[in-house]
């Protein structure tokens, strides 16, 4: 018969422990997060691309990294498994949160979707059209495709910057109008910037979708076990000439948005697991009578949920603190001395990259924000007003990862890419700032007149 007692105060060395623990739970759940450690990342790799240590930089991403079985060996720079391996998770993340908003979003209900949609339309043409009339007739012009993109990480990251006082249907507009942004950038990387296009390819593809769909219909919810499948898909599109990370969104918009088994059955399943663990009691000496209907119940909290929102979940923290700022770690340090401004392109490059992403995305946002209302096509969401509009046109202006990714994609001449680069980190900067402004001045000024009222 166990007795109830207290349980023992913890020392100074576990509390401590907990208070910290608890801290960091608190700051990976604040929305600001993600955007900060992308910043500091992308700040030490600019600092440290410009020390005189830059030659060290620079060789860590060109250290050969080689997976291979036997003869079969595969060998290509770090620089090269961050950008096109570990990228490839992000855009799963992507095609997830896609097609979750296709089902049950804010992308499921045309109505509610068409103003975003016009918006995330306007705000991919205008910073392309502003950076052809610049880069016109030239080789430059391949990058016309680079300030169209919103890094929404940044983004929501400066909102919850400006606190609570900001209305929410304003924070799930511009949620919407990046998800519909990435989906057009996704397009774009797959019809532009896709050359030499293989058929075989493809067929190797097509056979690591056709057993990602037989694992589905075995009803195998494990994700583990698709990573096999994803690795053909990706070897299929790398020997293609597209880009092998189009994996991701691949897996993202095959992943079910519902769960894999009956909701009852499950319930059924999690309540006599839990029975079978009370009826135990605390005999606790038997470990194979518990490691049963603990099975049981792990099994039954996996399948409670959709595998799409389950699977997201779980990389979610992984991508916003670990891949994307490697990424931006990898990328963003650009060698401000060694960029030839002096070369006839390269400062058109930085300056229609910064000029399309301050001026451009904004007034293709509100622009075509204002037409669609004003024609009577859309209306403005409730607790949306047109300063909310100015400030979601303004924040989507940050362009960082998928702007950089793009860039990569366009030029192969360094010094261009060095200046597309540029180009991105000084207007997702100048886009914040002005964003972060306008949020504190006007925003806050217009909640306080209609508070007074």
């Amino acid at each position: 018969m166990l007795q109830n007692r207290p349980p023992p105060s913890p020392s100074r060395a576990e509390r401590i422990a907990r208070q910290g623990f608890t801290a960091l739970e608190h700051f990976l759940h604040v929305e600001a997060a993600g955007g900060i450690v992308l910043l500091v990342a992308a700040f030490v790799a600019l600092v440290w691309a410009n020390s005189p240590y830059a030659h060290a930089y620079h060789a860590l991403w060109e250290t050969p990294l080689t997976f291979g079985v036997g003869e079969w060996t595969f060998a290509r720079p770090l620089h090269f498994w961050i950008n096109d391996g570990l990228m490839t998770v992000f855009f799963l993340v992507v095609g997830m949160e896609i097609r979750r908003e296709m089902h049950e979003g804010s992308l499921s209900d045309a109505r509610q979707a068409m103003l975003p949609l016009a918006a995330a339309m306007g705000g991919v043409a205008a910073p392309a059209l502003i950076y052809l009339a610049i880069n016109h007739g030239t080789g430059a012009a391949r990058g016309w495709a680079i300030p169209t993109a919103t890094d929404v990480a940044f983004a929501v990251g400066v909102l919850a910057l400006l606190g609570k006082s900001i209305p929410g249907n304003v924070r799930v507009f511009l949620l919407t109008l990046a998800v519909v942004d990435d989906l057009i950038a996704v397009l774009i990387i797959a019809c532009f910037y896709s050359s030499g296009l293989h058929v075989a390819g493809f067929g190797i593809s097509a056979i690591g979708v056709v057993m990602v769909l037989a694992l589905q219909r075995l009803g195998v919810g494990a994700a583990p076990v698709y990573v096999l499948p994803g690795a053909v898909i990706w070897a299929g599109l790398f020997v293609s000439g597209a880009h092998p990370t189009l994996a991701g969104v691949v897996l993202g918009f095959m992943t079910p948005v519902v769960p894999m088994r009956r909701r009852e059955h499950v319930l059924v399943a999690f309540s006599r697991a839990a029975n079978s663990l009370s009826e135990q009691g605390g005999a606790t000496g038997d470990l194979d009578r518990l490691a049963k209907p603990l099975r049981a119940l792990r099994f039954a909290q996996r399948e409670l949920l959709a595998p799409v929102v389950r699977v997201q979940w779980t990389l979610h923290p992984w991508v916003a603190y670990a891949i994307m700022p490697i990424f931006a770690f990898a990328n963003a340090g650009v060698s401000v001395a060694g960029i030839d401004f002096g070369h006839g392109e390269t400062p058109w490059v930085l300056g229609g990259v910064a000029l399309a992403l301050v001026v451009g995305k904004p007034l293709g946002v509100f622009a075509t924000s204002w037409l669609s209302v004003k024609s009577g096509l859309c209306r403005l969401p409730t607790g949306v007003t047109w300063p909310g509009i100015g400030l979601i046109a303004l924040l989507a202006g940050i362009g960082f990862t998928m702007s950089v990714f793009i860039a990569m994609l366009a030029f192969d001449d360094p010094n261009l890419l060095a200046a597309a680069k540029l180009g991105v980190l000084i207007g997702s900067v100048v886009a914040g700032l002005l964003g972060f402004g306008w949020g504190v001045i006007h925003m806050r000024r217009e909640i306080g007149n209609s508070s007074d009222d």
